[in-house]
Parts: C-alpha cells; sequence; structure tokens
C-alpha cells in the first residue's frame, strides 16, 4: 500500500484547472465599480479604482477620495464590467458544498469552501471564516437574491495562508449595514448599497446593472489578511475544501468517491510530461 501523504482538505477540486491571473479580470483593479451610478456622501476613501459603466454619473467625489483612477464610462470601466460579469458567472457555477439557506451567518465558522443559498443571505454579529493556514484558497458564497449585513456585524478571517479570497456572488442587491466590517468581493447582479461606516477590506463592490451608494466607507481590495490583495492563482494546487481529503501519490481509484478519479490522473499524467 502506498504511503498517503495528506495535503490539504477538498471537495470540490477546483484550481487544477487554469484560468487568467483574475477571477475578476480587469474589474480587479476597482475598488468600486457600478453599472448605472456610484453615489456619496462623507469622506469615503476608495483606495483603488473607481468607475462606472455603462452610466455616466459619479457623484460625492469630493468629499470622497479616490486613490487611483476614476473611470467615467470609458474603455477600461467597460471592460472590467464585462470581466467582473464573467467572474460572476463562474462563480455561480460552481458546485457548492454546504447548503445554508436559511441559515444566518452570524455565529458560524467556516472553512474553505463554496455555500450556497437559494434566496436571500443575513449576517447578524460575527462571521468567522478560517483558512486553515492554507494558501491560494478561496471561500464563496452563492446568494439566489438579496445579501444583507445588519448593523455592527463583521466578518472575521482567521488562521490565513497568503493569497486567500472571499467573493459574494449575489443574485440581486447587497446592503451593508452602518459600521459593518466587511470582508471580500461583493459583486451584485443589481445594486450595493454601504450605509454609513461601512467598510470593506481585501474586497470590492462591483454592482453589473445597478448603483453602488456609499456613505463614508473605506473600501480597500488590499489589507488582506495573510498579504496580497489578488484573486488566487493556481501556482500550486489550490483546493477548494469542505470535507474530504486529498492523498499525494495515491492512484486515480483512490478518489473515485469524490469523482475526481478522471482529473487527478489526468493531472499527473501532464505533470509527468
Amino acid at each position: 500500500m502506498k504511503l498517503l501523504r495528506v495535503c490539504c482538505l477538498a471537495l470540490p477540486l477546483f484550481a487544477l484547472t487554469a484560468y487568467a491571473s483574475s477571477v475578476l479580470g480587469s474589474a480587479d483593479a476597482f475598488g468600486v465599480l457600478g453599472a448605472s451610478a456610484v453615489t456619496n456622501t462623507g469622506p469615503s476613501v476608495v483606495f483603488q479604482d473607481l468607475g462606472v459603466a455603462p452610466g455616466t454619473s459619479i457623484t460625492g467625489f469630493p468629499p470622497g477620495m479616490v486613490l487611483g483612477t476614476i473611470h467615467d464610462d470609458d474603455a477600461v470601466a467597460m471592460q472590467a464590467q464585462a470581466d467582473a460579469l464573467t467572474g460572476y458567472n463562474f462563480l455561480a457555477g460552481l458546485p457548492f458544498n454546504q447548503n445554508l439557506t436559511g441559515q444566518d451567518l452570524g455565529g458560524l465558522m467556516l472553512n474553505s469552501g463554496v455555500y450556497f443559498f437559494a434566496s436571500s443571505a443575513q449576517l447578524t454579529g460575527t462571521l468567522t471564516l478560517d483558512f486553515q493556514g492554507l494558501s491560494n484558497m478561496m471561500i464563496v458564497f452563492q446568494i439566489g437574491s438579496t445579501l444583507n449585513i445588519g448593523g455592527g456585524s463583521s466578518v472575521l478571517v482567521i488562521n490565513p495562508g497568503s493569497n486567500d479570497q472571499v467573493f459574494w456572488q449575489v443574485g440581486s442587491s447587497a446592503t451593508l449595514g452602518t459600521t459593518t466590517d466587511f470582508y471580500g468581493s461583493v459583486i451584485a447582479d443589481q445594486s450595493i448599497t454601504l450605509n454609513t461606516g461601512a467598510d470593506i477590506t481585501c474586497g470590492r463592490a462591483i454592482a453589473l446593472n445597478g448603483a453602488v451608494t456609499m456613505d463614508t466607507n473605506n473600501i480597500n481590495t488590499g489589507n488582506c489578511a495573510g498579504g496580497t490583495g489578488t484573486t488566487p492563482e493556481p501556482g500550486t494546487i489550490g483546493l477548494l475544501a469542505a470535507g474530504g481529503a486529498m492523498a499525494a501519490g495515491a492512484n486515480s481509484s483512490n478518489f473515485s468517491f469524490w469523482g475526481l478519479g478522471g482529473s487527478i490522473t489526468a493531472f499527473f499524467r501532464k505533470r509527468k510530461r
């Protein structure tokens, strides 16, 4: 019997298929990207680019500050919207590990993986995301309709590796309550509202068809737990986790219960060439 070395939790096997440097493509450079408008009240700070397309309305800067570049319905913003839509569809199409429909995210501790809500998702209190010291991992929330983050709620990341990322794929609109301490990128099919003092760390606010409305917010795609602020690349075999174990050195039959045998075989065949 071959000695199996357990290297990380894995289900589903996701990052054996190479993808571009970012799930969001050129939209990765934006802290805020709206479709119809971007509106701000108060001394908000967007640490990276801000844009709108196909709309042309950007208001409230100043008093808000953009430390990157403002793109008002230009070619850069239009391409970013197209790339964001591609990323949104990619995230929506991932097989999920756990159905959390009807559960409040507050008080939960979740590991790397894909979490599904058939309709709305609610966070009241603190959600803890544990990357278990692994690098190039992702936590993805697939939300069928609205995302509602209660006032004063927070997303806490623990045990990060390097280049771990969090994505919130929202089927309609997202609202971040007053003084929310939020983590990750929100890509909403419709609008995003950030109430007074709601901040986003290691993420961005992207509205594909509606407006982004801000009020005294800090939005920073950097400052990520564990470092780096770009979307994971499969420089190593990054695996989404939600139970099960990947064993290195085993033949493909060892993975048949995950339905991964063909992928594993093809991967190691390619590696040997």
